[in-house]
């Protein structure tokens, strides 16, 4: 899975986050910015769960919203 489409689209992608990990403020999401790293540290401050639990968290969200994403644009070439 590449993150870089999450971050590409984060604008796409931070409503599913919000509704994925509901504890995220609008504020929380506009600083992650898509990017990776800010988004596991906030996991782990807010569910008080460790780095590789929030990097399992995050690649079942990818799996679930990105997966799909890429193999349309795939089948769109």
């Amino acid at each position: 899975m590449n993150w870089n489409v999450i971050e590409g689209d984060w604008k796409q992608f931070r409503g599913r986050a919000k509704e994925f990990w509901g504890r995220l403020t609008d504020q929380q999401l506009d600083i992650i910015a898509g990017k990776r790293d800010r988004l596991a540290g906030k996991i782990q401050e807010l569910y008080g769960v460790t780095q590789d639990e929030a990097e399992k968290q995050i690649r079942v969200f990818e799996e679930r919203y990105a997966a799909p994403r890429q193999r349309k644009v795939a089948a769109d070439r």
